[in-house]
């Protein structure tokens, strides 16, 4: 945790706990960095479902080519923040009213799910045009991946077999612009396998399109870059990725690319912020109880791992007992709930650990407090803060401020 972080952290009260803190130049700085990995015929949107906290849009905005939305909550939510900004809307199980939504909205892409959607979509445009990707289900081979969404059977994008159906109901209705495929297969790749898998999608889209005598100018190859939650050094190889889709476009001088990240864009700007309430010994083994848990920060549960943490040491003390502790062993750690699926890492190893002391979970910044189970035992729900200067000698206190 960098010193500008840690500084605010130190400053919560336990009042504020627990707390989501996020470090928006990071964000910026990893964005930044991203952007300069791809080349330039790649467009890059970013998922808004990893994480829609309106400060961490607007930090994207600048260095994005748009937001990729799945609902017409998340339609609403980008258009009040950012009025201008591109969006496409993907996503199974479109109602009319979304898609009606997503037209009055300006979307700049439609992705079409099934021949149904389409069809549904042409007796919503009046007269009014849409642009369009059809999503498919490419029929190539995905393996050992965390999330598989195609590449078998699925309920995401269209079977092969339907492809050439839509086609003729695109070109009959005159009012729908096709440009393109989309095929988001699997997530949890890293860069190598990420880019084997577009080698595949490509081979699979170029003969499709050279059997039909079409020119393909827009694939859509989805998100997916993998986060090591064990290692959180290990970040996806942006560069490597983008030398391999730059040998993919060279093959292709007519074609666009377009990808759309999420958990590996935020989750690194995200701290979950606690405070150890309790740590008990149950047969042989060590558990500490930390004010929120997994109705807050759904993602160790939901991805069956430990959450990378830190230990920040609180060396106040103020009871006539002796402090409980562990030292220099494995300690489980869990939240409030009634629950023993309730637990954010499990047996990790710490040097020490009190009561009182604070916990700063890492990696926190995708898929967490948006996807928890909020009110479930109704306790609070988390603080949030958002430091936006640069790291500064924790003695200057004029220079920390948060939003």
């Amino acid at each position: 945790m960098r010193p500008a972080l840690l500084h605010h952290v130190h400053q919560l009260s336990d009042d504020d706990l627990p707390a989501y803190v996020y470090d928006l130049p990071g964000l910026r700085e990893h964005a930044r960095a991203i952007r300069a990995a791809l080349p330039r015929r790649v467009e890059l949107l970013y998922a808004a479902k990893a994480n829609s906290d309106p400060h961490l849009l607007h930090a994207l905005a600048e260095h994005i080519d748009g937001f990729e939305v799945a609902s017409g909550g998340e339609i609403r939510h980008i258009r009040s923040l950012l009025p201008d900004a591109p969006i496409a809307f993907g996503g199974p199980g479109k109602t009319p009213a979304e898609l009606i939504q997503a037209l009055d909205a300006g979307a700049e892409r439609l992705h079409i799910e099934s021949e149904h959607e389409l069809r549904t979509l042409t007796t919503l445009l009046g007269d009014r045009t849409a642009d369009v990707l059809l999503r498919v289900n490419v029929p190539v081979a995905v393996r050992s991946v965390a999330l598989a969404m195609g590449g078998r059977p699925s309920p995401f994008g269209l079977d092969p077999s339907q492809l050439d159906r839509c086609r003729h109901i695109i070109a009959a209705d005159g009012r729908i612009r096709l440009h393109g495929l989309h095929a988001h297969l699997a997530s949890g790749l890293d860069a190598r396998a990420h880019l084997a898998l577009v080698d595949q999608v490509m081979g699979w889209a170029d003969r499709w399109a050279h059997q039909r005598g079409i020119t393909l100018t827009e694939v859509n190859i989805g998100g997916g870059m993998d986060v090591d939650y064990a290692d959180s050094r290990r970040v996806f190889d942006w560069p490597a990725f983008g030398i391999g889709l730059r040998r993919t476009l060279e093959r292709h001088p007519d074609l666009t690319l377009r990808i759309e990240p999420g958990r590996s864009v935020t989750a690194y700007c995200g701290w979950y912020i606690t405070q150890v309430l309790d740590i008990k010994f149950s047969r042989g083994e060590a558990f500490a109880v930390l004010r929120g848990g997994t109705h807050h920060l759904r993602t160790p549960a939901a991805k069956r791992h430990n959450q990378p943490f830190e230990v920040v040491p609180d060396d106040s003390w103020h009871q006539p007992w002796t402090r409980p502790e562990a030292r220099g062993e494995p300690v489980t750690l869990v939240g409030q709930l009634c629950t023993p699926k309730d637990v954010l890492a499990r047996r990790a190893m710490v040097n020490r650990l009190r009561v009182g002391d604070r916990i700063a979970f890492a990696m926190a910044g995708a898929y967490a407090w948006n996807i928890s189970h909020q009110e479930f035992l109704m306790h609070p729900h988390p603080t949030f803060h958002h430091v936006d200067v640069p790291d500064a000698p924790v003695e200057d206190a004029h220079a920390f401020q948060t939003a």
